[in-house]
């Protein structure tokens, strides 16, 4: 399937692209290689090929789920105008 030059235009127009003719001329062409290129792709038949995440098998590698920091929070919460059970008041914004 080739793309029409009003067809580029619509698509050059969408993308906020002013081409030239000469410009036009070679979009059409190019596009129309992109198009028939992926007719050819949908036209292979991969009714027995499993869906992939990724095209290697490799695995994500996690680091160990333990607690590296230690607990400050009552330090860090000396200055706040105000604390309750931890956590830190504010003025009701919303009625």
């Amino acid at each position: 399937m080739s793309l029409s030059k009003e067809q580029v235009r619509h698509i050059a127009m969408l993308a906020r692209l002013k081409l030239t003719e000469e410009e036009y001329a070679e979009s059409v062409q190019k596009l129309s290689k992109i198009v028939d290129f992926v007719d050819q792709l949908s036209a292979a038949d991969t009714r027995d090929v499993l869906p992939m995440a990724h095209p290697l098998h490799a695995v994500q590698r996690l680091r160990p789920d333990v607690v590296t920091e230690t607990d400050e929070r009552d330090y860090l919460q000396e200055n706040a105008a105000a604390v309750a059970d931890g956590l830190y008041l504010v003025p009701k914004v919303i009625e």
